[in-house]
């Protein structure tokens, strides 16, 4: 048996894009309702950077102080080469603004300070266990969420558990890459392809080690070392399709392919001394060529997957969540009163304006990194022993590198909080009010 709740917004995930804007739409006085599916934020090898472009946004919700407040490490430089041919050679201080750095924090610890602030809105409901199953159609239109609420923490959904049917007047689909709602909804986006998959893996960190975010490129490989104060958060980059023959070799081989790369892990190494210490990601990049339908909008990786070049995953779904916060929380504040509400559909160019927005940033960015993994990344893992020659030229030097920090770290078209503050947070203790 199904029951049916009503919301004014249901979220599809509890990731970057979807506490966000959950926290700003309840901000503005929108009943919104997220749908997380796990039963914590408890996810390893999640992307930690948070970059300049959302730490500035976080301290126009005033969250800045409480983000320093939690264990953070801060990265204040950039540094890729091959051997001794720099390619970018970056200082985050020279970045505009207040925050010149990258501040690594487990994307738990993030998550959980966005969502302690959105709770203190009336309007925030956030429901933990809950998978999204499918959509509520009505006049080709989508009217809200079906989910299925676990008891039983990230056990497998049963066909015993529970449906409800969240009706809504706008639906997010902000539930990852491999979006379930998205797929629901019948929206396919187009791949674009990626020439290389990651291994993660941590190594203990000496105090005189390098600081900051240090890469290397070697023959058929390429490994990042980001500095995380008592670790080394390591990317392993290798060919597409490449992890079978990766893994067959003896872990031994591999710590001596991490040291050929990054010497200055040095005996620290010898700690990843089994395979189960290394987790894969594979490496997608794709792109819906539209965002929306009636009722529905994708955001954050359902609407465009990013590879991990320049760690922009994060950001950019944040940027979305900003921009759709500016453009529809005052369209949804004044649908939110209306009695027949569920049985009408938003205006789908509100949806549209939403991509028109953030498409720009979002092909730019792609393209960038389509750019640098072309003519680095593949050099790397083709095993060719010739940087190109435009690197060759421009590698490591001021103005190339200040590009790709700024376009990395800033964004193509940073968004700023423009939604109303409407709602009155709730203290603890406190009684909320309407």
């Amino acid at each position: 048996m199904s029951h049916t709740e009503n919301t004014t917004v249901a979220v599809a995930g509890g990731g970057p894009a979807g506490i966000m804007l959950g926290l700003l739409l309840a901000r503005a006085g929108v009943d919104v309702t997220v749908l997380e599916k796990h039963g914590d934020f408890l996810r390893d090898f999640r992307g930690d950077t948070v970059h300049p472009s959302t730490l500035q946004i976080l301290d126009e919700l005033g969250l800045a102080d409480r983000l320093a407040e939690r264990p953070h490490r801060k990265v204040e430089t950039l540094t890729v080469g091959r051997g001794d041919d720099p390619i970018v050679q970056a200082d985050l201080h020279d970045l505009p603004g207040r925050f010149p750095y990258i501040a690594m924090m487990p994307q738990w610890d993030f998550l959980d300070m966005l969502t302690d602030h959105a709770r203190t809105y009336p309007g925030f409901r956030l429901l933990m266990n809950a998978e999204a199953a499918g959509v509520v159609e009505q006049d080709s239109a989508v009217r809200g969420i079906r989910y299925r609420r676990r008891s039983d923490g990230d056990a497998p959904s049963q066909a015993g558990d529970e449906e409800h049917e969240l009706r809504a007047v706008l639906s997010i689909a902000a539930d990852g890459r491999d979006s379930g709602l998205r797929d629901a909804a019948g929206m396919v986006p187009a791949e674009l392809g990626a020439p290389m998959d990651v291994l993660w893996l941590r190594v203990p960190r000496k105090p005189d080690d390098p600081s900051g975010m240090n890469g290397n490129l070697g023959q058929g490989a390429m490994a990042v070392g980001i500095d995380r104060g008592h670790y080394w958060q390591v990317a392993f980059v290798i060919p597409k399709g490449g992890y079978e023959a990766t893994r067959s070799q003896p872990i031994e081989a591999f710590q001596e392919q991490l040291l050929g790369l990054l010497p200055f892990l040095g005996e620290n190494v010898r700690d990843v001394d089994d395979w189960s210490k290394v987790a894969f990601l594979n490496v997608t990049q794709d792109r819906l060529e539209r965002w929306y339908r009636p009722g529905l909008l994708a955001l954050g990786d359902a609407a465009h997957a990013m590879t991990p070049v320049g760690g922009v995953g994060i950001n950019l779904a944040v940027q979305d969540a900003v921009a759709t916060a500016n453009l529809l929380a005052r369209p949804l504040l004044e649908a939110q009163s209306d009695p027949d509400r569920f049985a009408k559909t938003l205006n789908p160019e509100l949806l549209a304006r939403v991509q028109r927005r953030r498409r720009m940033p979002t092909v730019g960015t792609q393209a960038f990194q389509q750019l640098l993994q072309r003519q680095v990344i593949s050099k790397a893992l083709d095993t060719d022993t010739d940087l190109p020659p435009l690197l060759r030229v421009i590698g490591g030097t001021g103005p190339w590198s200040k590009v790709v920090a700024r376009v990395m770290m800033m964004g193509l078209r940073p968004e700023h909080v423009r939604s109303p503050a409407v709602a009155t947070p709730v203290r603890d203790g406190e009684e909320p009010t309407a």
